[in-house]
């Protein structure tokens, strides 16, 4: 740990911070004003779509600002997309809210690089570390997202207007942190010298394509049973202060594994890591499957937070491995994009499934991904043992 890494550990746990109170809140502002219950996520689904389509502004801004310029940009939006939020619950415009978290998908785009960027704040044997280390940092989102939409919703007479307010708070305390880190130039590249391979031959690299699968898929799973859950809570009567609760420790079970995944990748590996995240995400829907009362999602959310760490971290790490220096800006693009074109499926996808065939069928439906997770990994296991044997 050094100062920069604490700094941009401090900027994760505040994105994280506003990411869990959207989560809280946006999809119950979203049923409030839909004119159809099934389009309540559709405000979730914003946040995620904007951001898949900012993967490529955010890499051209990366290339000309850096990582700090192009960063700030990001919570200047991040702030201004918090006020427009505010006064759409404030006016009861439903389609203000959706365009306001469209943009602030901008905000996202950016904060998802924090991952990368952290293993250039230390030397090549403390990347896994630093990347896990930086996962932690969420639980500051944890503790605070939940408690901070719970104990501001009621601040102005619109719900959760007040929430939204909060949140550009958090934007403004985040640029503070963020203007005193700094970040390692990139590499000087000569005119007319090479900028690397081409996305689609680094994109042929087994590593790769499951990295890429195991992260998105694996976000798309934990994203198609989060953002139902406030939803599938109210339905079943438990009141949002039990929804809350259930969310910190979902969030904490994504982030506190992250003081002790990077030991678990450098001494086993990222795929064995990998594949224990799996087997707790079938431990997840096995017990959402079980019943709906508050031990139940709790257990359930719990789990399925650290399925997704372990997932999530064991592919950022694999695709470390995966491109040059040079490289980075374009295929960090990449795997972004792949993730947020995941979370906008998933999202829309969770708010019509629990809305129309209910929590039940929602978890039944989450098994796909994660078959396709198993066979990603099957696959990288089985070509790794057939090159070892040549």
């Amino acid at each position: 740990m050094n100062r920069h890494l604490g700094l941009l550990v401090l900027c994760q746990g505040l994105f994280l911070t506003n990411n869990v109170a959207f989560i809280a809140i946006n999809g119950l502002v979203g049923l409030s004003l839909a004119p159809r219950p099934w389009m309540a996520t559709l405000p979730v689904m914003g946040y995620v779509v904007g951001g898949a389509l900012s993967t490529g502004i955010v890499a051209r801004t990366q290339r000309r600002w850096g990582r700090r310029g192009s960063f700030q940009i990001g919570l200047v939006v991040a702030f201004a997309s918090a006020l427009a939020c505010a006064a759409a619950a404030s006016t009861r415009s439903f389609t203000l809210l959706c365009l306001a978290t469209l943009v602030a998908g901008y905000y996202s785009a950016n904060a998802t690089l924090y991952r990368f960027a952290a293993a250039e704040l230390v030397g090549p044997d403390w990347r896994e570390k630093a990347v896990s280390l930086l996962m932690a940092g969420g639980l500051i989102g944890a503790v605070v997202g939940p408690n901070l939409a719970s104990h501001t919703r009621g601040w102005l007479p619109a719900p959760f207007a007040g929430a939204y307010l909060a949140l550009a708070g958090v934007a403004l305390l985040s640029m503070a942190a963020m203007a005193f880190i700094r970040f390692p130039a990139p590499p000087v590249r000569a005119a007319g010298a090479p900028a690397g391979r081409p996305l689609s031959e680094i994109a042929r690299q087994p590593a790769f394509i499951v990295a890429a699968a195991g992260g998105a898929l694996g976000y798309g799973v934990m994203n198609l049973l989060m953002a139902a859950t406030p939803l599938a809570m109210d339905v079943c009567g438990l009141p949002f202060s039990d929804a809350a609760f259930v969310l910190q420790w979902h969030v904490i079970g994504m982030f506190a594994p992250g003081f002790f995944t990077g030991h678990l990748i450098r001494r086993f590996g990222a795929l064995p890591v990998m594949a224990a995240g799996l087997l707790l995400n079938l431990g997840c829907i096995a017990i959402a499957l079980s019943g709906v009362d508050l031990h139940h999602f709790l257990a359930a959310l719990f789990l399925l937070g650290v399925g997704w760490n372990f997932l999530f971290t064991g592919s950022t790490t694999m695709a470390l491995g995966t491109y040059r220096p040079e490289e980075k800006d374009r295929v960090q693009a990449a795997l972004n994009f792949c993730i947020f074109a995941t979370l906008a499926v998933t999202s829309f996808a969770s708010g019509v499934l629990v809305t129309t065939q209910g929590w039940q069928w929602l978890n039944i439906g989450s098994l796909v991904p994660v078959a396709l997770i198993a066979l990603a990994l099957g696959w990288l296991a089985g070509a790794r043992r057939r090159e070892a044997a040549a």
